[in-house]
């Protein structure tokens, strides 16, 4: 089994600045995971993005907005979002990375794909960045997609919830977008009543948990909620939005999961869908020997070689309370 993995030297020109927790040190961090997990390992080199492709999910204006700012030299798009002059390639050749791959795995039957996409995306909305996020990586890809007619699940694994993602593909019935994240917590969005908002009900599905939240029950909800709603959608491809901020040892996090939880959910995915239409593209994750861990854990998953058992922690009452409210509403679209 083969790991295609897209990277571009641009992802370490980012520069954030001092003290920032989206550093280029994960990607160092990603890519020592990448050489680790004894895969046969598959480099390309992200392209860039093109405009016309990133007009399908954000605004002309805000395009240029972005190009204008870091040819300035950038400098706080928010109070979270900080950019260089580098940001302007590294955030088109974040985007282009997932759709290379796209194109890469249609004449590779046994690989699946990783994205080392930084500056991450699925807090980008169509006309502004938010939370480290300047373009939204998966929307834009899961949106050329839908251009061609195939159909789109997106799992979204990181701490914090979709809120860009789901804001722009929320209303496509061609797209599943699933979260499980840590509620209440930035970007305090994401709750379980979306399912039933929009033109496309039932495929919005968000599963908040609560603070302290560890493999257990989160396992639980991604093995009796989370796969079965994937399987009954059929989606053509399946785009992971692999956040590694849920990891106990995160700091910017209030999960307990360990690396080998990740690999139990990348393994689940790979048991429900063919691995050569899985992408996963890098979102969150900020403590370097957790990222390393989990990517290591996550491409042997996709392989289908890791555990689908194992031990994990174990959460408080509340987090199986709170799976058990989502379930309640998700049933009313889906088996679950």
């Amino acid at each position: 089994m083969q790991a295609v993995v897209a990277s571009h030297p641009s992802a370490l020109q980012h520069d954030t600045g001092r003290n920032h927790p989206e550093r280029p040190d994960r990607v160092l961090a990603v890519r020592r995971g990448v050489e680790g997990c004894g895969l046969d390992i598959v480099d390309i080199e992200s392209p860039e993005i093109q405009r016309s492709q990133l007009a399908v999910v954000h605004d002309a204006s805000y395009i240029e907005m972005v190009e204008m700012f870091c040819s300035l030299s950038g400098g706080a798009l928010d109070m979270d979002t900080v950019v260089s002059e580098e940001s302007w390639l590294a955030a088109l050749t974040a985007a282009g990375g997932v759709w290379a791959l796209i194109e890469e795995l249609r004449t590779r039957p046994d690989a699946s794909g990783f994205a080392i996409s930084r500056p991450p995306g699925h807090h980008a909305f169509r006309d502004r960045a938010m939370g480290f996020c300047l373009f939204n990586n998966i929307a834009v890809s899961a949106a050329l997609l839908r251009s061609h007619g195939e159909r789109v699940a997106i799992l979204d694994w990181d701490v914090h919830h979709g809120n860009g993602t789901q804001s722009i593909l929320a209303d496509d019935p061609g797209v599943l977008y699933v979260s499980i994240h840590q509620d209440p917590f930035y970007p305090f969005d994401g709750h379980i009543r979306d399912i039933d908002e929009g033109a496309a009900k039932g495929t919005t599905v968000n599963i908040p948990l609560p603070a302290g939240t560890a493999g257990d029950v989160y396992r639980r909800a991604w093995g009796e909620l989370v796969i079965p709603v994937v399987r009954q959608f059929e989606p053509d491809w399946v785009l992971i939005s692999a956040g590694f901020d849920a990891h106990a040892d995160d700091s910017l996090g209030e999960f307990q999961l360990r690396s080998t939880d990740f690999g139990w959910l990348a393994a689940a995915v790979a048991e429900a869908h063919p691995a050569n239409r899985v992408v996963a593209t890098l979102e969150g994750g900020y403590d370097l020997d957790a990222l390393e861990q989990s990517t290591i854990a996550t491409l042997m998953g996709l392989a289908g070689i890791a555990p689908i058992s194992g031990e994990t922690g174990i959460s408080p009452p509340a987090a199986g309370e709170a799976v058990d409210r989502a379930a309640q509403a998700i049933a009313h679209h889906w088996q679950v």
